[in-house]
């Protein structure tokens, strides 16, 4: 199999993370969306919790800082929410590098823009399917599942957006941008499969 990296960027509640894996197997190739948080652990010597809390959220950590919370406070002190995206992006480079990967979101298609055999996807879906999605696997109501959408997607647009200097689900940051409410996770993926191996040549 041809060494391939895709890069999946979402909407909460599109269903970004299924999708994400389904491509994984399709493609044989080692998925990573939360499993980057230790990755960058590992690299950086830090604890895993620091990342976790730190997860695509700007100026989060500075916050924590500011509340002297005792396990961020007992590394070096130059330590900045700079650095810890540094860590992760480094992690994101290594992983790239040694085979064929699928990164779910962490500005992955901004850190790897210099490498060859990338493809980067945008999943998208209507307000209703997500709030749908979000009310059955998160256990709220439909308002609070709305609200958590809307915070949530807040955080993560400006993260991207303070990182890359690109607009966070902008089409044009991307090749290609699908709605996974209009046909199912299922289907949505093999559409996207089919796109990546008509632009690879697979």
């Amino acid at each position: 199999m041809k060494h391939i990296i895709i890069n999946v960027g979402r909407q909460l509640g599109s269903g970004g993370h299924d999708i994400g894996r389904m491509l994984a197997l399709d493609f044989q190739a080692k998925y990573y969306d939360r499993e980057l948080l230790n990755l960058a652990a590992k690299e950086s010597g830090l604890s895993e919790k620091i990342f976790e809390q730190n997860d695509e959220r700007k100026g989060f950590f500075r916050g924590l800082l500011n509340i002297g919370t005792p396990h961020v406070n007992s590394f070096k002190p130059d330590l900045s929410q700079e650095s810890l995206f540094q860590f992760q992006s480094d992690a994101i480079r290594k992983a790239a590098k040694e085979g064929s990967c699928v990164f779910v979101g962490r500005c992955a298609d901004y850190v790897l823009r210099d490498f060859e055999n990338t493809v980067n996807i945008f999943i998208t879906a209507s307000m209703d399917y997500r709030v749908e999605q979000i009310m059955n696997k998160q256990h709220m109501d439909a308002e609070a599942a709305r609200r958590f959408i809307e915070q949530g997607e807040d955080k993560r647009a400006d993260y991207y957006n303070y990182y890359t200097g690109k607009k966070w689900g902008s089409a044009e940051s991307y090749d290609l941008c699908i709605d996974s409410s209009k046909l199912g996770l299922m289907e949505t993926e093999k559409l996207i499969a089919q796109f990546i191996r008509k632009r690879f040549e697979l």
